[in-house]
């Protein structure tokens, strides 16, 4: 009933701000999409991106989804295009001041996305997919032997999760400040027929936070300690370590970096298999019994966010290196951050959409007094309400990897290979290497 109340003017200004954007059935886009890159067809990938997004003005998922495709199918320079768009405009948003409009449109979506859906709110990424961004785009750069370049991009990584540290603690205040002088705290085990068991599973709890990566600061030790930066690649280690002090991986890096150095005709090889897809995010209707000051207590059926794991890709634990079995160590798994990512952001969500459940129960109680033979004390269905579902899905959800120590003058040919993409042929003529795939089903 909400849409019935609003008038001519603000559904245009909706338009306006969201475009037909906010009701995309995103999902079955990417739905398309991954199927085509989990087979290899790369090209058929990319055009149904193209398809999906005509406007010439595109949104930040284009290129998160456009750049990942591309670095599946081994095209890292055209992939570091894409991703460098996404990342001007994740900096544009976030780390720089915006025009009065850009500030004006982004409030009024903010503002009504908590009134109507919040697939109205700008979509800004989520934290681990900006992390998670800049570290896939230092993962282009080793693909490309350019220690330098993925230096840059690593730094970069680190400003930007100090960033987001800053930027959740003013929203948690924000959160908690709008929850005391609401008198109002729901959590989210409080809402009838909310699937908490994947938000309360021992791994999503284990980590720290959403956006911090152990890998990512693992693979920044590895490019320092390969560029020579001792006294920076301990940094690293440390960092993954404490992120991650259950694994021994970690640990290893940082012992091995006091030990002797490599033999003369040894290479450090890490070999790191990216499989998977992101989780989707669905929505799920809860209902929620919302009590009025004049004693009514009218059932609102609201929509929360769920993650959809991906479980259509293979996992892989070992690799084939020239004939020899080598176990492989999972050391990031997207899943589990996404949903530590939805746990956390999940005071926010309830604090919206409770609000969204007030207006629409206010709604039905006041026809209720107007025509109380006719009162329900459930509101009506109403087709705006759905939970923002649009994510990244294309980026790998398991980083697993080895360390080995092997004869320079081996040649890898049985890393995994993409479907679609020219097998591999490495030579390990350096001391270093960084060989990187993206494996598929």
């Amino acid at each position: 009933m909400r849409h019935c109340l609003l008038p001519s003017l603000l559904i245009a200004t909706l338009v306006q701000l969201s475009g037909c954007a906010a009701y995309r059935d995103y999902d079955m886009e990417l739905q398309q999409t991954t199927q085509q890159l989990k087979a290899g067809n790369i090209d058929a990938s990319l055009a149904l991106i193209e398809a999906h997004n005509p406007d010439e003005e595109k949104d930040l998922l284009y290129y998160f989804e456009k750049g990942a495709v591309l670095s599946a199918g081994g095209e890292f320079s055209q992939s570091q295009v894409a991703w460098r768009s996404a990342e001007q405009m994740v900096i544009q948003r976030q780390d720089t001041i915006e025009t009065t409009g850009d500030k004006l449109l982004a409030a009024m979506g903010n503002h009504w996305g908590s009134i109507i859906n919040d697939k109205l709110r700008r979509y800004d990424g989520y934290d681990y997919e900006k992390v998670m961004l800049t570290t896939q785009m230092a993962l282009n750069q080793l693909a490309m032997n350019d220690f330098d370049g993925a230096r840059a991009d690593i730094r970069k990584t680190h400003e930007r999760e100090a960033l987001i540290a800053r930027q959740r603690e003013m929203e948690y205040e924000r959160v908690e400040e709008a929850a005391k002088a609401s008198g109002a705290r729901v959590h989210y085990k409080d809402l009838q027929g909310y699937p908490v068991v994947m938000l309360e599973s021992p791994a999503v709890i284990a980590l720290k936070n959403g956006y911090q990566s152990a890998f990512s600061h693992y693979l920044a030790g590895f490019t320092y300690e390969a560029l020579g930066e001792k006294d920076l690649a301990a940094p690293g280690y440390r960092q993954a370590i404490e992120l991650r002090p259950d694994m021994a991986f970690f640990q290893q890096a940082l012992r091995d970096l006091d030990s002797p150095g490599l033999k003369a005709d040894e290479s450090d090889v890490l070999i790191i298999v990216q499989s998977g897809l992101a989780p989707a995010r669905s929505s799920v209707r809860v209902p929620y019994p919302v009590k009025l000051a004049d004693g009514q207590v009218i059932v609102a059926n609201v929509s929360f966010p769920v993650m959809i794991p991906d479980t259509s890709t293979p996992a892989f634990n070992q690799v084939a290196i020239d004939g020899r079995q080598k176990k492989l160590i999972a050391v990031n798994s997207i899943t589990d951050m996404s949903l530590r990512t939805l746990r956390d952001d999940m005071p926010g969500i309830i604090q919206r959409t409770t609000y969204r459940a007030f207006l629409a129960a206010d709604v039905q109680a006041t026809d209720n007094r107007r025509d109380p033979s006719k009162a329900s004390y459930v509101t009506h269905w109403d087709g705006f309400e759905q939970a923002n579902t649009r994510t990244s899905r294309t980026l790998p959800s398991l980083t697993p990897v080895v360390r080995l120590r092997l004869k320079t003058v081996d040649n890898l040919s049985s890393v995994p290979k993409t479907p679609g993409v020219a097998p591999p042929n490495i030579l390990l003529n350096q001391t270093r290497h960084v060989i990187g795939r993206r494996a598929s089903s």
